[in-house]
């Protein structure tokens, strides 16, 4: 107890110093480089699962990516207390590092289809308990990550003594550098994972890899952690701060609401009535925090925009081309532009765009930067909506729910003319008429008897595809019009045989150039290759005339259903750029300011109210996904950006009328001053109960005021 009274720290019995710097800080960035690759990793492909694995559609999907989120953030403040009050930063971050790691196993778990798999399909036969199994990791992971955010840095600053200043700030870079590493290696790797196919019985998208790497860093992490516990220099635990805050607030608003009356004269400011208990330099403090904390208000909405960039934006990399000539960019892989941009932005923008303004003599102060910041968030938002319209362009139309689509395959090599409801349709040889829609009522067509046609009918067994691909795959069918069985068979898929005048089941197929064997039951194989887009549907016609031969491809005729998606990814980067910047310029400032113009001792107190900021803004998109429900993907993106600009208009003006303050000096001046004594206080809260506060009372709250 005198240990946790004094706040005295434990020091381990043999501190070993590297260039000056403690070698316990080693394991310090090396478990935050991990805990971050597993954090980044996992949450990179996080919206895809639930829109793919567990198949939600895109508004539960980001509903649910931004509740996760939301959770991550707010967990923070309870870490912060526990750690402070009871447990120490050490003891907190190895117990909920263990949650973590137990979090990340049972998610990688809940990714495996075949648990449930039962008839071999590919399919899990119980949706439920993957469900059950990936909220419950989830909730783990939240608890875990969020509870040491707020530890770990402040953990590794214990290290130093107070004369090794300049090792400490150098501590805080190398640090910043590894949470952006572990950012940007997961989120360029474990797209990958995702992307390939693993399974038991049958092969998937390799979810339980995507997760299952990011788990183990996260158990590497906790050991690494655990392997320096001898060399850390540990602060007992010394209460919290946040706690005292609240207990100040709460008393002034409960001395206010008793002595509510008139004959109670009115004092400069609400939280004045904390005086009785509390020492002016304490009631000051909270003051400076509480003036901050109403700037903050207006600032969710830049992180509502700002988080999309992994539920939406990702899902609208879904529907573009990611083939960049060398290589393939996968849709959850375009996040990694963010900290790309962001380490090569922060320097340019500290050490050219910062001294530019202030040459050309233009006060750019913190709350303006924010200000400008939250106004480049709107930009990118329009940026995206601007390229939603373009992409949704390029969508095939599918029937409403009171039409039907009508195809004719012609299998002939002739000219087939087909009447349907009157208008008559020449289709060529070996080739597909465009799609007919037509109201859900009984139609007449007629086509020569002697012709092999193929109707298809997107309402009957051997419908035509009525969604665009998912994840940018091709769905690929084919047709046999050849006058005997064959067998297909697409890379390690075998589509068995398809019979005369028969169809294959659709399968996807990745983007590249795949190739089909097709063969006959007497060991007649063809060779056929076809090169596919992302989000593409085909329907390969072996035709009548086909024969087994060295000229055998040339006759299988590739009919295009779905156009592969048109719109490059690349166009996508202007937005990240937009929003890169924004939170070049909003988020590091802001985390300045908050610093400059917090009490020496509640720089965590606005830093949880900073985390509670982000916290929020997650919380605003999942309300509009379920609640907006606009029809348009891009109307939505416009809704965002014009909350965003009207808030970045309120918090200007809230700017321009705050006064920057030292909070140092402030403090300075009530340290010379001297603190009440608590009989004095206990006498003053007697005699408020009694009479009113005198015209000396009244006095020193004037003095006290801000």
């Amino acid at each position: 107890l005198s240990d946790k009274e004094e706040g005295k720290r434990k020091k381990s019995k043999s501190k070993v110093d590297c260039c000056g710097f403690p070698l316990s800080i080693f394991f310090i960035v090396v478990n935050e480089f991990c805990e971050r690759f597993s954090y980044y990793g996992m949450k990179a492909v996080l919206v895809l699962y639930f829109r793919y694995f567990l198949q939600w559609d895109d508004d539960l999907a980001t509903t649910i990516y931004h509740t996760f989120v939301a959770l991550c953030y707010l967990t923070p403040i309870l870490g912060a207390i526990v750690a402070d009050s009871w447990l120490g930063k050490f003891k907190t971050i190895v117990y909920l590092s263990v949650v973590y790691t137990i979090g990340q196993a049972i998610l990688a778990v809940s990714a495996i289809h075949d648990i449930t798999d039962l008839d071999h399909n590919g399919k899990p036969d119980s949706m439920a308990f993957h469900v059950a199994l990936s909220m419950v990791g989830l909730s783990l992971i939240a608890l875990g990550t969020g509870g040491i955010k707020p530890c770990v840095s402040a953990f590794g600053g214990d290290q130093f003594e107070d004369q090794q200043e300049k090792q400490r700030s150098t501590f805080f870079s190398i640090f910043y550098i590894s949470i952006n590493a572990g950012s940007l290696l997961s989120t360029l790797i474990t797209p990958i994972l995702r992307a390939q196919e693993c399974g038991i019985n049958s092969q998937q998208k390799c979810y339980p890899l995507a997760f299952g790497v990011p788990a183990v860093l996260m158990a590497v992490a906790l050991v690494v952690f655990i392997m320096g516990s001898n060399m850390y220099t540990k602060a007992a635990p010394k209460g919290n701060i946040m706690l005292e805050v609240c207990r100040c607030i709460g008393f002034a608003i409960k001395n206010r609401f008793q002595h509510r009356s008139k004959r109670y004269p009115k004092r400069e400011h609400w939280m004045d009535w904390a005086n009785e208990k509390y020492d002016k330099l304490l009631i000051a403090q909270v003051k400076i925090v509480l003036k901050v904390l109403f700037l903050y208000i207006p600032l969710p909405m830049f992180w509502a925009l700002f988080d999309q960039q992994g539920s939406r934006w990702t899902l609208q990399a879904t529907t573009m081309d990611g083939n960049f000539g060398a290589f393939k960019v996968e849709p959850d892989q375009m996040q990694i532009v963010n900290p790309l941009l962001i380490l090569a932005m922060v320097p340019l923008v500290d050490s050219v765009v910062y001294p530019l303004t202030k040459k050309c003599g233009l006060n750019f102060t913190p709350l303006r930067r924010m200000t400008v910041g939250m106004f480049m968030a709107g930009l990118a938002f329009i940026a995206a909506a601007l390229l939603q319209i373009q992409i949704d362009k390029t969508l095939p139309t599918f029937p409403s729910a009171s039409q039907s689509q009508v195809k004719f395959l012609n299998l002939e090599n002739s000219v087939l003319p087909v009447t349907v409801d009157g208008a008559t349709y020449s289709i060529q040889p070996f080739q597909a008429c465009q799609t007919l829609s037509f109201p859900s009522v009984p139609i007449q067509m007629e086509a020569p008897g002697r012709f092999s046609i193929i109707v298809i009918i997107l309402c009957s067994q051997n419908r035509d595809v009525n969604a665009k691909p998912e994840q940018g795959n091709n769905e690929i069918r084919l047709v046999n019009g050849f006058e005997a069985e064959v067998n297909i068979t697409a890379g390690s898929k075998d589509l068995g045989f398809i019979p005369q005048f028969g169809f294959s089941n659709y399968t996807q197929l990745p983007e590249g150039t795949s190739t089909f064997l097709i063969s006959n039951r007497m060991g007649q194989i063809c060779e056929y290759s076809q090169s596919l887009g992302f989000g593409s549907s085909y329907t390969l016609l072996i035709p009548g005339d086909f024969s087994f031969g060295p000229e055998c491809a040339k006759t299988i005729r590739p009919i295009e259903d779905i156009k592969p998606n048109t719109v490059h990814m690349a166009w996508q980067i202007p937005q990240y750029f937009l929003m890169t910047t924004g939170e070049v310029v909003f988020s590091v400032t802001g985390l300045e300011f908050s610093y400059s113009q917090a009490p020496s001792n509640m720089k965590s107190v606005l830093q949880a109210g900073w985390l509670l900021t982000v916290a929020v803004g997650n919380i605003i998109v999942l309300i509009v996904a379920e609640a907006g429900q606009l029809p348009d993907q891009w109307a939505e993106y416009v809704l965002f950006a014009s909350l965003l600009i009207c808030v970045c208009v309120i918090f200007s003006i809230m700017a321009y009328f705050y006064t920057y303050i030292d909070p140092m000096e402030i403090e300075a001046q009530f340290a010379e001053g001297g603190p009440q004594d608590k009989e004095e206080k206990s006498k003053n809260l007697s005699m408020t109960d009694v009479i009113p506060a005198s015209e000396d009372k009244k006095s020193e709250v004037k003095q006290s005021r801000i």
